[in-house]
């Protein structure tokens, strides 16, 4: 690990002037960024500790059913945030898969957005990765890659988004509130993280110094709180990043299916929102016909980008099941192994 600066702002204008000053980069848990930089990944000459800044660790309920959730909320604080978990119960599950409670009680909300991929050759430092050191080129591509993209990636890359939280976000129309140099902007969530293209590097919106402050629902989000979950299959059930996910989240009338939100995890390097899925589905009987219909128009377009391609079937069956499970009613409690297809049991008292 290299020397660096280590800096503790008083005020978020105070910690985005520090931020901006190259090779900077922002401290609050660190639960990634710290083995990164022990890794020789990142090699930050600046570090900008945000965890005392006024303001960023609130939970704020809006009167119109909405909620502002601040940078430095820790996942498990949010998780179990009563009111939270059963406005967006999807949201709550896909925090409580993720991890281990002991992470869970140190990440906050806006570390989580901005986690690395964990595709390995990014994390091996004797192997070629664009993302790391642009123009290298991409190992992955002839490598080790059955847990790789199937959609949106490119020649340059073909690395997926690890986040949990962030595919709940994704297909409830959540927002992320940035600060910078230039003042307050909102970038909606599906736009804040990029795809790679011809440059994997940028991975997300985010200029240098701009510091993400919180991350908005709106309130008609919370009218699928009846019928929302999130499915993750991983390779072992506990402390595993997803092969694939899916959030599902359905408002019902009249036993038909007025609205759907779909996203997908695991599959690209953001959180996939599946607009022709969603619209497959509106006035759509809640049957497995209909689910499987709106899984294959979930996946068009997927393409494997090594031995990945049984991920693209395995998507399709995991949106059609987490769209039967949202169709069967969101549970009163968390199951006791979150977002787990093997745990059907009730569990956490969250949304009690």
């Amino acid at each position: 690990m290299n020397s660096f600066e280590f800096v503790r702002p008083a005020t978020v204008a105070e910690a985005v002037a520090a931020a901006s000053a190259p090779g900077a980069a922002y401290h609050a848990a660190g639960t990634n960024l710290l083995d990164l930089m022990k890794g020789g990944v990142a090699r930050p000459t600046r570090l900008v500790d945000v965890n005392r800044l006024p303001g960023l660790d609130r939970i704020e309920h809006a009167p119109d059913g909405g909620v502002r959730v601040g940078a430095l909320v820790r996942n498990a604080d949010l998780a179990h945030d009563p009111a939270f978990s059963r406005r967006f119960p999807a949201v709550a599950e896909a925090l409580l898969s993720g991890a281990s409670a002991q992470l869970r009680n140190a990440a906050t909300v806006g570390g989580n957005l901005l986690q690395r991929t964990r595709c390995a050759y990014f994390y091996d430092l004797a192997s070629a990765c664009n993302k790391r050191e642009p123009g290298a080129g991409c190992d992955a591509r002839g490598g080790e890659n059955r847990l790789h993209a199937v959609l949106g990636w490119s020649g340059s890359c073909i690395a997926t988004h690890p986040s949990d939280f962030c595919v709940p976000l994704a297909a409830l129309g959540a927002t992320v509130e940035i600060e910078s140099k230039a003042g307050r902007r909102d970038v909606p969530l599906l736009d804040f993280h990029r795809l790679p293209g011809a440059a994997p590097e940028r991975e997300t919106v985010l200029e240098p110094g701009d510091l993400v402050v919180a991350v908005r629902l709106p309130a008609e989000a919370a009218r699928f709180a009846a019928h929302a979950r999130y499915l993750k299959v991983r390779e072992r059930t506990s402390y595993a990043f997803a092969v694939v996910s899916a959030a599902a989240a359905l408002r019902m009338e009249a036993g038909r299916i007025a609205e759907a939100r779909i996203a997908l995890g695991g599959v690209a390097l953001k959180p996939w929102r599946a607009h022709d899925a969603e619209a497959a589905l509106a006035g759509a009987q809640p049957d497995a016909a209909s689910f499987r219909r709106a899984a294959e128009a979930a996946l068009t377009g997927a393409e494997p980008s090594g031995g990945n391609a049984f991920k693209i079937e395995l998507a399709r069956r995991i949106v059609a099941r987490a769209l039967a499970m949202a169709a069967g009613g969101t549970p009163e409690r968390v199951p006791a192994l979150p977002a787990s297809p093997f745990a059907p049991a009730p569990g956490a008292s969250v949304h009690v």
